[in-house]
């Protein structure tokens, strides 16, 4: 059965001395979630999940208050999935006194993508995973491909800052028409959860066309979301592996990023490439 903590003491008292393996989330858990738990325990004897909407990577005008709150049902899919305990504080136990004095500093790579779009959210995810990361003290995080630019810097952020946790991005869990599960797709109304598919189709026509190098696999997404007027475009962008500018004339492996508003919800997806030929 899992247990669930509220506080950082009954925490203390519900871990184990085993290794550890650690999945944040901020809840309104899908099948996606549930993957990175069972990710999880593959390489842990002990797994933990933690549940709490982060209000510090949320900017002014953002969906904090409208962000899904579905705690029950959460604590369930943890449960069926076999986790040991759920990690579920209060932001005042996250935070007390405030917002910390002392934060991350995400650095360069936090100005560009989702960054350039919302700035200040790096800082605050980077900010709760190292105290998370703290509290629970892991020997392995499991994190999700989908959120890549969040992994590309928490994998930086072990690096520069030698925190001995391993970090594994699991693979982007999709639906049955390549849409990215998201805890945001229930915002999505029947017609814009249908031009939401292309931003995967868009994804996978760069990946068919990226043989013939950089501009080639460019030119495919973006001819995949012009036609599709039901989303509003924010970038799409050809990259290295982690997230370094791609010249147009590379070879090997690479990354495109897209990221769009579908009505009213802004979602935002990736897939691996190889320019030049197959892996």
């Amino acid at each position: 059965m899992t247990a669930v903590a509220y506080t950082r003491d009954e925490l203390a008292k519900l871990l184990a001395p085993a290794r550890t393996a650690f999945v944040p989330t901020m809840g309104a858990l899908h099948e996606g979630h549930a993957s990175l738990m069972s990710t999880a325990l593959e390489y842990g004897e002990q797994t933990v999940v933690s549940i709490f909407v982060n209000p510090m990577q949320f900017g002014a005008g953002e969906d904090l208050d409208r962000y899904p709150r579905t705690f029950d049902a959460d604590v369930a899919i943890c449960e069926a999935r076999g986790v040991d305990v759920v990690f579920a504080p209060s932001v005042d136990e996250v935070y007390p006194g405030g917002e910390p004095a002392v934060t991350v500093d995400p650095g360069p790579l936090a100005t560009v993508l989702e960054g350039k779009t919302r700035p200040g959210h790096f800082r605050g995810v980077l900010t709760v995973v190292a105290k998370l990361f703290g509290l629970v003290q892991p020997d392995v995080a499991v994190f999700g491909q989908k959120d890549y630019q969040q992994l590309a810097l928490i994998r930086r952020m072990v690096n520069d800052l030698c925190m001995s946790v391993e970090i594994v991005g699991a693979e982007t869990i999709r639906e049955d028409d390549g849409l990215a599960m998201s805890s945001r797709n229930r915002f999505l109304s029947p017609d814009d959860r249908r031009a939401a598919a292309v931003l995967s189709r868009a994804l996978r026509a760069a990946q068919q066309r990226a043989e013939y190098g950089v501009a080639a696999a460019r030119w495919a997404a973006m001819s995949e979301l012009k036609a599709e007027p039901g989303i509003e475009l924010d970038y799409l962008k050809l990259t290295t592996p982690d997230l370094g500018e791609l010249a147009d004339d590379a070879e090997g492996e690479a990354r495109i990023l897209v990221a769009a508003k579908v009505g009213s919800t802004r979602l935002i997806d990736n897939m691996p490439l190889f320019i030049g030929g197959d892996s």
